[in-house]
């Protein structure tokens, strides 16, 4: 087999496996925000009437849909748009530069959920299953 043939085989794959370990990333803010679990993860200034309540709404339920694949592009784009919010709510007035104001991972997700919400959930995922 060729490294262009393994890749046909396997990217189709690793999309599914980027979607769900991405949901389940953005799953545990949501539900550190929304459930306080673990224990210890919501942050202390957290008010559920707010931004951040909103977000971890948002993280809980877009997290859900994402690991399981279901309306993946309408859940990603979503994700990522509240991504790109927060970097530019939270991070952006701190400074100019991601690594100086603590924003990295709100901009890595921001462009992770862009992907997914342009290539979808890939074979495993509830959506691939509907359309069959």
């Amino acid at each position: 087999m060729t490294i262009e043939s393994l890749s046909l085989v396997w990217t189709p794959r690793l999309l599914s496996v980027l979607r769900f370990m991405s949901g389940l990333l953005l799953l545990q803010h949501g539900t550190a925000k929304m459930l306080g679990f673990p224990p210890g993860a919501t942050p202390p200034e957290f008010k559920l009437m707010s931004l951040g309540g909103l977000a971890g709404a948002i993280e809980l339920v877009v997290g859900i849909l994402l690991v399981v694949g279901l309306f993946t592009r309408q859940a990603a784009f979503l994700a990522s748009g509240t991504m790109a919010f927060a970097y530019f709510m939270a991070h952006a007035p701190k400074g100019f530069f991601p690594i100086l104001n603590k924003g990295e991972l709100a901009v890595l997700y921001c462009f992770v959920f862009l992907f997914l919400a342009a290539a979808g959930a890939g074979p495993w995922s509830v959506d691939a299953a509907r359309r069959k």
